[in-house]
């Protein structure tokens, strides 16, 4: 039975080092196009995800050093 491989994509850096993974094993026929396309297909997804986190996150901040600023 084949080796299953997981890739790690819970931060920006992650999903680019699984991008350059996946695009590395199609180079090397270790993968099918078509499941490297699926695999990005997810790996956008998922980073759009975190990107909208971590504006919300920064949002969360700017508004919580607005509500600091008007209480002084």
């Amino acid at each position: 039975m084949a080796r299953r491989r997981q890739l790690k994509m819970s931060t920006t850096g992650e999903v680019r080092r699984a991008i350059s993974r996946v695009a590395n094993m199609v180079l090397n026929d270790d993968m099918s196009p078509q499941r490297a396309n699926s695999i990005l297909c997810a790996c956008n997804s998922i980073l759009a995800a975190v990107r909208v986190d971590d504006q919300a996150r920064k949002l969360e901040e700017l508004e919580r050093l607005m509500m600091e600023r008007k209480e002084k």
